[in-house]
């Protein structure tokens, strides 16, 4: 008998994974992904290219932990699926003659070959997956890429607890679930549906209104910067949507019952069925799903603005190979000098002072136009011609002609409007100078020791003699990237040059750089880990669910093409119940996400979110990343549906 089962076991299998073929594929990726980023957390390669990536097994580790969880809740739920749609077919085993516990192995075993042949060649495929993030994050640290396939077995190891965990507890309940049914349950557990759960009239009213009432309120109240708001926000949401679902339910029949004219018109009481059975059993499922994806759309988002953060951040700092500045009566910049001419090879360099104006005037009128932070500069910053000049070519710019008798402004690219529009001249030791051309080259102009915060007026040499000094500033162009332990010289972190060297502001093009690209594999990575794990969730069970109605629409269209519908009609109908289907749960993720990310962007300094980093370009990168996991799903479910269910072409 066990030899009977075997093979029965092995049958069921392979028919179950070609009948819930999207299901196996999202099983395969997901091993993919866990043994991929289960690599990345053992490859010394990766851990050795910066000290900041130290904490990225960690990171990973925690973000595999939800991952295990979300892919945990998604075997859960098939399985069980499974179990319901084959419940007569497993109930029709015991009839003939076999035990219950029988049955539950044969059920174990057929789920357990299925999760085994997806770990298989998800692992497969998860080396070359990790074969692309290991690309990335070299070139993250500007590493020269070598393919070199290979296989980790410590991320093989943590990959199969991982699986394991996820099947064999989700197989156990299945397989205890049936040890314990009786015979008749087991037949007619799939007539078992969700129901209504908001059914009077005015109730619907109070939970919808109350419902929109309070996704509004939560998606205000996560943009606050206080935690136990955003945590009560965040609270509001999760009501918002189950309240808005399981209302919005059990209210689209009784709209439609109201209005017989529209019910009647067209195919709309052929998708108002449609509605009325999805929604009155899949109102918790929906809210579910639609939680799932704006947990995507907001992961996905605020991945896009850690990134945009770091790499505008370390644009405009890591213009120069080496930038020291001195603030101060008693900053003596000769120890960093030597130090520099003695380790340090140099291209060019420059040693030069930032002057101050007598008032804030360029200051007042730049506040005046857009959001401005100038920090400790109370006058407007000043630089010497000639010393703009020697920056220009440190940092590999092309030169520039000076414009007698006015003034340059050099400035951030978000501040080049409004100073083009400036028109007001200066004074300078007795020189009125008239505004000339403004560029806006990265120049190191973020902080309060660099050249100006945000702007920096360029003006003749003599009409800088005698203004008070704000700080004084070396830049150099060095012949090779300055390595680790002199950035960590020069900054007093050596433990050899604390007595001579730390006191001066000291920054590297080298240091930014990998600065930036740790905080993004560090915060980025995890991040899109996660969302493409909630995404291929919640994706799949839709489509699992729709694909499951394969006989039941087929049936429904045949009846259709004898009552003389044509097959034209028949598609359109199919295909607006697709669109009510996979559209629903995803319009609440857009209205709650898309603030949230609009203002999240908004929240870093001016001048940082540029380009194609900007708060729309995020926005529009993140929806369009999420709609196109989203969209093969939906297309692979409709193809699959119109093949199967609509009558063939005469």
């Amino acid at each position: 008998m066990s030899v009977t089962l075997s093979k029965l076991s092995l049958r069921n299998a392979k028919r179950q994974a070609q009948d819930y073929l999207v299901y196996f594929a999202t099983v395969v990726m997901a091993a993919a992904l866990l043994y991929s980023f289960n690599a990345l957390v053992f490859s010394q390669e990766i851990s050795t290219l910066s000290q900041g990536m130290a904490m990225l097994p960690m990171m990973i580790v925690l973000a595999s932990i939800v991952v295990v969880c979300v892919f945990g809740w998604l075997v859960a739920y098939s399985t069980g699926f499974m179990l319901q749609r084959r419940s007569r077919e497993l109930g029709t085993y015991i009839l003939i003659g076999l035990e219950n516990k029988q049955v539950a192995r044969l059920f174990f075993l057929e789920n357990l070959a299925v999760g085994g042949c997806a770990l298989a060649i998800g692992i497969l495929l998860g080396g070359l997956l990790y074969q692309a993030l290991r690309a990335i994050v070299l070139a993250l640290f500007g590493t020269v890429y070598h393919f070199s396939f290979g296989f980790s077995l410590p991320a093989l190891a943590l990959t199969v607890v991982y699986f394991a965990l996820i099947y064999l507890r989700a197989l156990r309940k299945s397989r205890k679930r049936i040890r314990n049914m009786k015979i008749y349950d087991l037949i007619y557990f799939d007539r078992r549906n969700e129901g209504a759960v908001v059914k009077t009239g005015r109730g619907r009213r109070v939970a919808f209104v109350l419902s929109i009432v309070l996704g509004v309120v939560g998606t205000a109240m996560l943009m606050i910067p206080n935690l136990a708001l955003a945590v009560a926000g965040a609270g509001c949401v999760i009501v918002s949507l189950f309240g808005f679902f399981l209302s919005f339910a059990s209210g689209a029949p009784a709209f439609f019952d109201k209005r017989p004219a529209r019910k009647f018109k067209g195919q709309n009481l052929l998708v108002f069925r449609t509605l009325t059975a999805k929604l009155g059993a899949m109102g918790v499922l929906m809210a579910t799903i639609s939680l799932i994806f704006t947990a995507t759309l907001i992961s996905e988002g605020t991945g896009l603005v850690f990134r945009g953060l770091f790499e505008g951040r370390a644009a405009e700092s890591a213009c120069f190979d080496l930038y020291v500045a001195f603030e101060g009566e008693n900053k003596n910049p000769e120890p960093y000098l030597n130090y520099i001419a003695e380790q340090i090879p140099v291209e060019r360099s420059l040693l030069y002072q930032v002057y101050l104006t007598d008032s804030p005037t360029v200051r007042d009128y730049v506040e005046s136009q857009t959001v401005y932070y100038y920090y400790n500069y109370d006058q407007d910053p000043v630089l010497r011609w000639s010393d703009y000049a020697a920056l220009r070519s440190i940092a590999g710019y092309p030169a520039v002609e000076p414009e007698p008798g006015r003034y340059l402004i050099h400035c951030m690219a978000y501040l080049e409007e409004p100073l083009r529009n400036y028109g007001q001249p200066v004074t300078l030791g007795g020189i009125t100078l008239s505004p000339g051309s403004v560029y806006t080259e990265h120049l190191y102009q973020s902080y309060g020791v660099a050249n100006g915060r945000g702007y920096i007026l360029v003006v003749p040499d003599e009409a800088a003699d005698g203004l008070p000094v704000h700080h004084l500033a070396y830049a150099a162009k060095t012949v090779q990237p300055v390595p680790v332990a002199q950035y960590d010289a020069l900054t007093g972190e050596s433990g050899g040059q604390d007595d001579l060297l730390g006191y001066g502001f000291v920054s590297t093009k080298a240091n930014e750089e990998e600065g930036a690209a740790a905080q993004t594999a560090l915060c980025v990575f995890p991040l899109y880990y996660l969302a493409l794990a909630l995404t291929m969730t919640a994706a799949t069970i839709l489509t699992i669910q729709q694909l499951s109605e394969t006989e039941r629409y087929k049936r429904q269209f045949q009846l259709l093409q004898k009552l003389g519908m044509d097959r034209r009609e028949m598609a359109k109908a199919l295909g607006r119940q697709f669109t009510i289907y996979y559209v629903l749960p995803a319009v609440p993720p857009i209205l709650i996400g898309v603030p949230f990310i609009l203002h999240l962007a908004s929240v870093p300094e001016p001048g940082v979110m540029v380009g194609m980093n900007s708060p729309l370009s995020i926005v529009t990168v993140s929806l369009g990343i999420f709609f196109l996991i989203y969209a093969i799903y939906i297309l692979l479910a409709y193809t699959s549906l119109k093949r199967n269910v609509l009558p063939q072409r005469r």
